[in-house]
């Protein structure tokens, strides 16, 4: 009996080894794969139509260094759209970020003494978006 079941056991183990390898990608190395931007459309064209224009952040999501940001000269906030919300690392050493608010034309103090601004910039149209 424990003859048979290593028999049939042996036959399962060279029925599944016999499976064959799929391989034919692998093959045809000389044929490369077309550019990213002509399978694109909409919103990640137009990304990867302005990063080869030169612009590597166009929807402003980029972190920055604040600077003076004094009262007479704040810090400028970038957006989209009339609002914001931001954070701001009062000291490098924390590890907590203190969120606020930002609205078009009025300039907000953080609790750590920093002046925000923030400046719209016009979106990109939807139905004008890149085919």
């Amino acid at each position: 009996m424990a003859g048979v079941v290593a028999r049939s056991l042996n036959m399962a183990v060279r029925t599944a080894s016999r499976r064959g390898i799929h391989v034919s990608a692998a093959v045809r190395g000389d044929h490369d794969m077309t550019d990213p931007i002509e399978h694109a459309t909409g919103v990640e064209k137009y990304e990867l139509l302005a990063k080869q224009a030169g612009n590597d952040d166009p929807f402003f999501l980029k972190s920055y260094s604040r600077g003076a940001a004094t009262k007479e000269e704040p810090c400028i906030v970038n957006a989209m759209d009339t609002f914001r919300l931001v954070g701001c690392v009062c000291h490098e050493d924390d590890t907590i970020i203190k969120w606020m608010w930002l609205c078009e034309g009025a300039p907000k103090r953080c609790a750590c003494g920093y002046w925000f601004s923030l400046k719209v910039h016009p979106a990109p149209e939807k139905f004008a978006m890149p085919l």
